[in-house]
């Protein structure tokens, strides 16, 4: 049974959320050919419903399962054709909880492999902790090994800071997958802009 911290987060015990039980898959809302949502331009695509429920949460509207709009194969097939753009880096996945919605973005992702192969990165925003997605279902496992870079944890108030880079707390890690998989130990992304 899930837990509320002194701090107002909720944190589950492992497997407890479930895609099947909550997800209605209903999208809060698509931004093609942004610049905040990681490096380069992207299109990000925040998933409605999260039951992490941080305080001072910057998207309280999307923690709703019932908010926003049905996922539709038309929004796939314009997220897709706004990604041929040559200029656009990448796809971002926000919410909501994108782990909790993998009916979606687990479909999502997937197609942009077929389409892209890796030639277009994908970002992940997560309140999971990698350690706590390495012991998590199926569909968030197989979630987080299609994505390149995953920011993990909860949004904690007290550890806010403005000046971090596509973070709101400085709990939050930018998180190499692919290496960090092959590894076993958590590699983090940086770039020139971070020396």
């Amino acid at each position: 049974m899930s837990t509320k911290l002194s701090n107002g987060i909720t944190v589950p015990e492992k497997q407890e959320w479930r895609t099947e039980d909550l997800s209605l898959s209903n999208i809060a809302d698509y931004k093609p050919f942004i610049m905040v949502d990681g490096p380069g331009v992207r299109c990000s695509v925040y998933v409605s419903g999260c039951k992490f429920l941080c305080p001072g949460c910057y998207n309280v509207a999307a923690q709703n399962f019932n908010y926003g709009t049905p996922y539709s194969k038309a929004l796939e097939d314009q997220i897709i054709d706004d990604l041929r753009q040559p200029y656009v880096q990448g796809l971002t996945l926000l919410g909501g909880e994108p782990f909790l919605n993998t009916g979606v973005t687990l479909q999502l992702v997937r197609r942009v492999r077929e389409e892209f192969g890796h030639t277009k990165d994908i970002w992940s925003w997560t309140g999971y902790t990698w350690e706590e997605l390495l012991e998590e279902t199926d569909d968030k496992k197989a979630l987080l090994k299609a994505i390149d870079v995953v920011v993990d944890g909860r949004f904690i108030q007290a550890l806010m800071d403005l000046t971090l880079r596509f973070r709101g707390s400085s709990n939050q890690r930018m998180i190499r997958v692919p290496e960090s998989l092959q590894t076993g130990e958590i590699v983090l992304w940086t770039d020139e802009y971070d020396q």
